[in-house]
């Protein structure tokens, strides 16, 4: 689970193990009340040789600061959570760098379907059918290495392989490798927006990079709450890789804007988070299509019309 954007510059970092449902409970908590462009919540299960997903299992929650924060609010924050601990849990102080562009180094080519997600150092690695997008470690969030957006991408392959999209949006759009996907295969321009302006401006970076500077129609805000992306019944392929709490805060939004034979593509998701997502969609009136796991992350696809369709019975 991830709340926020990782800073461009981080700090602070304050490390903890505790239990799975306190992680959960600690991400909700903090991407509630901190700047997602200031402060970034990571939790993950720690790793004995065997990934389960388990609430019950010893997590790790790593939290980022693009500046020094007042460690005791923190601490008061979250002593009800996770206990008297946190008193003698340090605070540890960073040297400022492009951590993303760091964290990213030496990350190799990755395929999902006919699109390859390269570095500048890997274009002899292009096919001559490719749709081939270069990315360099930036900072914003989607190299095509995370099993988010690789099964968007997948999931993408798999939708123009049925149909080719007229009218896309990308929600969250981080460096914008989804829209320049959709664009890139489908010659029609994609709407994309993300909350932070660092990740637009990464975007629109990397769409002429990938000679293609049109193809991105670019906004800055929180969700839809833009005109570009706000129009209702308008767009029938949407993305919106972000994470499970604010993909059920936009889940009526969402579904307001996808045209009644729409797809909608959903990830930032563990698995354990598909049942409760679902839910809240069936709630919107669409149903689940198929979903895929990768990484321990799960992608949905979802489709208008509030239950999955059954096959008929034969006279």
């Amino acid at each position: 689970m991830r709340e926020g954007l990782l800073p461009a510059t981080v700090a602070t970092v304050l490390e903890l193990s505790t239990s799975g449902d306190k992680a959960r409970a600690l991400t909700e908590l903090l991407g509630e009340i901190f700047d997602p462009t200031e402060t970034a919540i990571s939790s993950f299960e720690i790793e004995d040789g065997v990934t389960t997903l388990s609430l019950s299992a010893p997590w790790k929650v790593e939290i980022y600061f693009a500046t020094h924060p007042d460690e005791d609010a923190v601490r008061d924050m979250l002593r009800p959570i996770v206990g008297d601990s946190i008193d003698s849990t340090p605070f540890t102080t960073v040297n400022q760098k492009d951590w993303v562009a760091t964290s990213l180094d030496g990350l190799k080519p990755v395929r999902a379907g006919r699109v390859l997600v390269h570095g500048a150092h890997d274009r002899d690695t292009v096919r001559v059918n490719d749709v081939a997008i270069e990315i360099e470690a930036a900072l914003a969030f989607g190299t095509g290495h995370h099993g988010t957006t690789a099964g968007c991408l997948l999931a993408l392959d798999a939708e123009l392989k049925k149909r080719r999209p007229l009218r896309g949006l990308d929600v969250g759009t981080g460096t914008g490798i989804l829209g320049l996907a959709l664009a890139m295969q489908t010659k029609r321009r994609v709407v994309a927006g993300d909350i932070d302006a660092v990740a637009v401006e990464v975007a629109a970076r990397n769409a002429r990079v990938n000679h293609a500077p049109g193809a991105l129609d670019l906004y800055v805000a929180p969700g839809l709450l833009h005109a570009k992306a706000n129009r209702p019944g308008h767009f029938d392929l949407v993305f919106a890789n972000i994470l499970a709490g604010p993909l059920k805060r936009l889940a009526p939004s969402l579904a307001r804007v996808l045209a009644p034979d729409g797809t909608l593509i959903l990830s930032g998701l563990l698995a354990m988070d598909v049942a409760g997502i679902v839910s809240t969609y069936r709630h919107q009136g669409l149903f689940l299509a198929r979903q895929s796991l990768r990484e321990g992350w799960a992608t949905l696809v979802m489709k208008k019309g509030g239950a999955a369709p059954r096959p008929r019975r034969p006279y």
